[in-house]
């Protein structure tokens, strides 16, 4: 395995370290393991654990072109205890070098919020995790306890329904910049990034008004239709400031033998957009 049996408790990046896998890797990518068994290539069923085996061999592929995973928690919940073993299992193999973000979206408060935390971080192994701020402070300050851990809150996505609430009118513009506006201060820029959609970058250059520092995860390229070019343009800082995160044009690329090899490829030809990027910005 990549990752140690102590990795448990290694400390996770700060904003400069995780700056410095940016530079080194000339690349801000972020994978997402967004592992569907019916979506995996046939001849992995045979396995014993068809999703690790998958998760890995992706994993061996990609590791050096980028500087997060995140697997999407509801994809390995809906497997029940086996689901769980694989999702541990796979974080146990990321290397340490790279962030280990659970995309779990929790939003829970108190008692329930540090059980969420501890068991995401203390006994599965994560470095960050996503969540929904919509109940307050109350439902992510129980997290900003852990040392060296991150919180990644919705802020602004692209999904159809988010004009339901992330639109509506505020004293301070919009709810998601109110959202921002409250957030930046639970935490700090090592220890918090917010989720702005890839699809939303027209917006991004209101979001830098209210976070200039903090880094950004960004879904939506690839797949979803997100340019990654518009997004570098309005929602890059001198310290990068961004992590891109692509799921399904990376890790099904290929339903055959060669998927590991085509993720790879797919992988490939956006860190090296990203290095071209990262050069004209000098960075």
């Amino acid at each position: 395995m990549h990752g140690q049996t102590d990795s448990y408790f290694c400390s996770a990046m700060n904003h400069l370290q995780l700056f410095k896998q940016i530079e080194k890797k000339r690349s801000f990518l972020c994978i997402g393991l967004d592992t569907d068994l019916a979506k995996i290539p046939s001849h992995l069923l045979s396995y014993q654990d068809p999703v690790f085996e998958f998760n890995k061999r992706i994993i061996d592929a990609t590791h050096d072109l980028c500087v997060a995973y995140k697997p999407n928690t509801a994809f390995y919940e809906s497997q029940g205890f086996e689901g769980w073993v694989s999702l541990e299992k796979t974080v146990q193999h990321i290397p340490d070098d790279v962030l280990k973000l659970a995309d779990a979206k929790r939003g829970d408060i108190g008692n329930t919020s540090r059980m969420y935390a501890k068991g995401f971080f203390d006994q599965m192994g994560f470095d960050a995790i996503t969540l929904s701020p919509y109940m307050g402070s109350d439902s992510v300050l129980p997290y900003l306890q852990f040392s060296n851990k991150w919180v990644v809150l919705l802020s602004l996505t692209s999904n159809e329904g988010a004009g339901d609430f992330q639109y509506l009118k505020t004293d301070n513009g919009q709810l998601f910049e109110e959202v921002l506006l409250q957030a930046k201060d639970w935490g700090t820029v090592d220890n918090t990034m917010f989720v702005v959609g890839a699809t939303k970058a027209s917006l991004m250059k209101k979001v830098r008004k209210i976070v200039p520092n903090h880094f950004l995860l960004v879904p939506g390229v690839g797949a979803q239709g997100g340019s990654l070019a518009e997004v570098a343009k309005n929602g890059m800082t001198d310290k990068c400031g961004l992590l891109v995160n692509s799921s399904r044009g990376i890790i099904y690329a290929s339903k055959g033998e060669d998927f590991a090899d085509a993720a790879r490829a797919a992988a490939l030809e956006l860190q090296t957009e990203m290095a071209a990027i990262l050069d004209k910005a000098k960075i």
